[in-house]
């Protein structure tokens, strides 16, 4: 399978059933977007955990060729509309959608540890400031 796109899904913090929120975005963003394209996509709706912290990451594919450049306009457009609906209307949109016989994606939790490496290279371009204070 070739690589797709990746999106960083960052709910609003505190937000009531944030897991099933994301699951759900990233499960009718997946159908929609395959369905308006009309291609057979796959997608993997991802928890992210950090050390003190949690955000999601939606995973798109095709499984058998690489997907085109405007697909990003097309996923972030359906991903606008459906980030305007409430957890009620989400849990609402999904319901419909697996009647028409969508079968989500489970959410998939993994962990990443925060990369602290710091390249003076890059520093010395004007890349981000070195973490902690700065000895002679």
């Amino acid at each position: 399978m070739h690589r797709g796109v990746e999106t960083e899904l960052y709910l609003r913090p505190g937000l009531a059933e944030d897991n099933f929120v994301a699951m759900a975005l990233g499960n009718l963003a997946g159908r929609e977007l395959a369905a308006a394209r009309h291609e057979r996509l796959v997608w993997q709706i991802l928890r992210v955990d950090l050390s003190h912290h949690h955000h999601y990451r939606l995973l798109i594919a095709h499984p058998e060729r690489r997907l085109d450049l405007g697909i990003k306009e097309d996923l972030k457009g359906i991903l606008d509309r459906l980030s305007a609906l409430t957890v009620e209307a989400l849990h609402g949109e999904l319901e419909r959608a697996r009647a028409a016989g969508l079968d989500p994606v489970p959410l998939r939790v993994v962990h990443e540890q925060v990369d602290f490496w710091q390249d003076d290279f890059w520093t010395a371009l004007g890349g981000p400031a070195p973490l902690g204070p700065e000895f002679p």
